[in-house]
C-alpha cells in the first residue's frame, strides 16, 4: 500500500515539475523566443496529459506555495506574544 502511495507522490511531482517546465515554454513561445527541443517535448507531454492530472499537478502545486506562503507569513508578520504562566 505505502509503495502505491509513493508512486503517486513521485507521479505528482513529476507533474508538477512538468506543468512548471510547460508554462515556462509558453512564455517564451509567447515572446517570441525559439524554443529548445527539451521545452517543445514537455509541451507536448504537458498537451498529452488527462485533464485529471493536469488538474491534480496544479491543485499540489497551488496547495503548496499557500502553505508555503502561509507559513512564511505567519512566521514573519505574525505576532509575537510573550509566554504567560
Amino acid at each position: 500500500m505505502s509503495l502505491m502511495a509513493n508512486e503517486f507522490g513521485t507521479e505528482v511531482f513529476d507533474d508538477v515539475f512538468l506543468g512548471v517546465r510547460a508554462g515556462g515554454a509558453l512564455r517564451k513561445r509567447r515572446r517570441g523566443e525559439p524554443l529548445t527541443p527539451e521545452e517543445e517535448e514537455a509541451l507536448g507531454r504537458w498537451r498529452r496529459l488527462s485533464p485529471l492530472r493536469k488538474g491534480v499537478a496544479i491543485g499540489g502545486f497551488t496547495v503548496g506555495t499557500f502553505g508555503l506562503g502561509f507559513t512564511i507569513g505567519g512566521l514573519v508578520f505574525g505576532r509575537w506574544r510573550p509566554v504567560r504562566r
